[in-house]
Formats: structure tokens, sequence, C-alpha cells
């Protein structure tokens, strides 16, 4: 990725776009850059096996931390800048927890490497393809995420009642290298599918 001094007008509206969709979810705009970094796919002694609501309460509360307890995951595509708008469009449910804990770990890693404030890019191949998914234990809601698939790709999560976002470059990338490919193993798509332009029809 090339870095420049100027956005163009295909990041500025990537960057509105990426506003609107950390909004959506909690407001992570008011997360510095500098959150710490999460545990990644580590449990602890919060994930415990209890299933008594003080129990789900402790998992929900345990962020990261809690990727073991995740059962299922609900993901929808979300298009913008594409026309049909409703072309393709698709939700997921997948209980397959070995898929879904390999996801949540990907994201957890990759949020665990804030993008630089300072860093600017340009981003070709903006399609404007993202994806808002919630990881559950049981009916118990884990964790948010934002997965911004196209052009300079962005990652958000909400777990643990913090939120945290970063550019999927550099270390970000490296600590989660398998994002792409786990999340279309989760929607059953193949790997290319997830960040191309849904077909209409």
């Amino acid at each position: 990725m090339r870095r420049s001094d100027m956005m163009s007008p295909r990041q500025v509206r990537g960057t509105v776009y990426a506003v609107l969709l950390c909004s959506a979810l909690a407001g992570c705009g008011s997360v510095p850059a500098t959150a710490p970094a999460g545990a990644g796919g580590t449990s602890s002694a919060a994930a415990s096996s209890s299933g008594s609501p003080a129990a789900a309460a402790a998992g929900a509360a345990a962020g990261c931390a809690g990727v073991n307890r995740a059962t299922s995951v609900t993901v929808h595509r979300i298009t913008h800048l594409v026309e049909p708008a409703r072309a393709g469009a698709l939700t997921k449910t997948q209980h397959n927890a070995a898929l879904v804990r390999t996801l949540f770990g990907q994201l957890c890693a990759a949020v665990s490497h804030p993008a630089a404030k300072s860093t600017v890019m340009r981003c070709p191949a903006d399609f404007g393809i993202a994806y808002l998914g919630t990881f559950y234990d049981g009916s118990q809601p884990l964790a948010k995420f934002s997965y911004g698939a196209s052009g300079c790709q962005s990652v958000s999560l909400t777990a643990g009642g913090t939120t945290r976002t970063t550019m999927l470059f550099g270390p970000a990338a490296a600590a989660a290298p398998r994002l792409r490919a786990d999340l279309a193993a989760v929607l059953g798509v193949p790997a290319l599918a997830v960040s191309l332009p849904p077909r209409a029809g």
C-alpha cells in the first residue's frame, strides 16, 4: 500500500463509511487508537463452563478472553457504493464452534495492533463491502464486529465494553493472516467472494 499526503475522493467516502459503521457498533470513535492490546485467541479463568446468568454476564465482560466461550456467530453482509444496493444480500448464522472461535480469535489478534493515527493510504478496489456480526455464548452476546473487506480493509471489535479498531495492514495483517479465509469458512463461500461485489439475481 502506498501512502499519500492527500486524501482521494474514494478515501473520503471510505472514511465517512467507517465512521458510520463504528457509530452503529457502540461508538468506536470514543476509543483511543492506542487502546491496550487484547488477549488474542486465549481464554481466561473468567471463561468457566457454568451456565448461570452470572457466569454468562462474566463471559460477556471477559471480551477477547471469552473467545473459547463462543458457540455461534451471526454475520450480515452490507454494501455501499455498489448498484444495485440490494444485490446478493447475505445473512448467515454459523454454529460450528471451531469455525466461530477461529474467526473470533483472528479479529481479536487484528485489533490488538491499532493503526497509527497519522497513517494515510490510497484505497483502490473499494467496492463498499462490509460485514457486521455478533458472537454468542448460547444466547448471550459476547462481542460485535465489523469488517470492511474491500479497499483498505478495516476491522472493529466491541467486546468486554471496549471497542477497538484498526486497518488491516502491517502488524495487524501479520497478526491475523487468515481473517478473510476464516470469515469465508463461516459464511460457506470461497475466500475471494468475501471482498468481491455480490452479483444481482
